[in-house]
C-alpha cells in the first residue's frame, strides 16, 4: 500500500477514536465539569488548536504544491534538454551517431524506470531497469549518460563549424547533467515522520475536544465525520504531492515521451 494511503488511513482511524473517546468522556464527567463555563473555556482552547492546526496544514499544502510544480517544471526542462542534445548531436554528423543512439536508449530507460506502471517505450533497446531504484540516482543510467559526454569530448574537429557544434554540444551536456541531478533531488520527499507524528497528535487533540463538546445525536456525529474525512483528504493530498512521481497526482511521463518521439523522428 502506498505511503500516503497508509498515513491517511492511520490518521482517519486515530481521529475517529479521538472523537469517540471525547464523546465517552463527556458522559462520564461529573456534572460540575460539564457546566457552561467549562464548555465555553473548552471552546476557546479548541478554537486555538483548530487555528494552529489549520495554519500548519495550509502552509504544508502550499509548500508541497509549490515543490510539486517546481519538480514538474524541472522534468519538462530536462526533457527539452534531452531533445536539444539530440539535435546538436545530429547536426554534428555521423561521428556522433553512436552517442545519439545512447541518448535514445538513455531516454527510454529513464521512462521505463521512472514510470514502471506505464507502457514501456516500444522498439527501444536499453539496460534492464527492473532493479533500479524508483527514487535516487541510478548508476547504470549515469554511466550511460557519461558515455555520451565522453564521446563528445573525444571529438577534435578542425573546421570552424564543427568546432562551434562540439562546443555547443559540450555546453548542452553540462546543462543536462545539472538538470539530471535537479530532477533526482526533486524526487525526494521533504516531510519527516516525526513531524507527521506531531501533526497527527495535534489533530487528535482537536477531535478529542470536538467529542467533548458535540451532543450525542446523529447530526452532530455526521458533522464530526465530515470534518474527519475533510482533514484526512487534505493530509492525503499533502502526502501524495510530497513524492511527485507516482500516486494520484504524480508527474506524467508525457514530456519525456515527447522528447523520445522527437529523437526517433529525426
Amino acid at each position: 500500500m502506498p505511503r500516503e494511503a497508509v498515513w491517511t488511513l492511520v490518521l482517519f482511524i486515530l481521529l475517529i477514536l479521538s472523537a469517540a473517546i471525547g464523546s465517552i468522556l463527556r458522559t462520564r464527567l461529573p456534572a460540575p465539569h460539564r457546566g457552561t463555563e467549562t464548555i465555553d473555556f473548552l471552546r476557546v482552547v479548541t478554537a486555538l488548536l483548530v487555528t494552529f492546526a489549520a495554519l500548519v496544514m495550509s502552509l504544508l499544502l502550499a509548500s508541497e504544491l509549490t515543490a510539486f510544480t517546481t519538480a514538474s517544471h524541472d522534468r519538462n526542462r530536462y526533457a527539452a534538454g534531452l531533445a536539444e542534445m539530440d539535435v546538436c548531436l545530429k547536426n554534428y554528423g555521423a561521428a556522433l551517431d553512436s552517442e545519439r543512439q545512447l541518448l535514445r536508449s538513455y531516454t527510454a530507460a529513464v521512462i521505463a524506470s521512472t514510470w514502471p506502471g506505464e507502457p514501456l517505450p516500444p522498439g527501444m533497446t536499453y539496460p534492464d531497469v527492473s532493479k533500479l531504484p524508483l527514487i535516487g540516482e541510478a548508476p547504470t543510467l549515469g554511466t550511460l549518460l557519461n558515455d555520451i559526454g565522453l564521446g563528445i569530448a573525444r571529438q577534435q574537429p578542425t573546421d570552424p563549424l564543427h568546432q562551434l557544434l562540439v562546443a555547443r554540444c559540450n555546453q548542452l551536456f553540462s546543462n543536462l547533467m545539472v538538470a539530471r541531478w535537479t530532477v533526482i533531488e526533486d524526487a525526494h520527499g521533504s516531510l519527516s515522520a516525526p513531524f507527521l507524528d506531531v501533526l497527527i497528535f495535534w489533530l487528535m487533540l482537536v477531535f478529542l475536544s470536538f467529542g467533548l463538546q458535540a451532543p450525542r445525536n446523529p447530526l452532530a456525529g455526521s458533522i464530526v465525520a465530515v470534518a474527519i474525512v475533510s482533514v484526512a483528504s487534505v493530509m492525503f493530498v499533502i502526502l501524495d504531492l510530497d513524492l511527485p512521481y507516482g500516486g494520484l497526482f504524480g508527474i506524467p511521463s508525457t514530456s519525456m515521451r515527447h522528447a523520445l518521439a522527437d529523437m526517433l523522428a529525426q
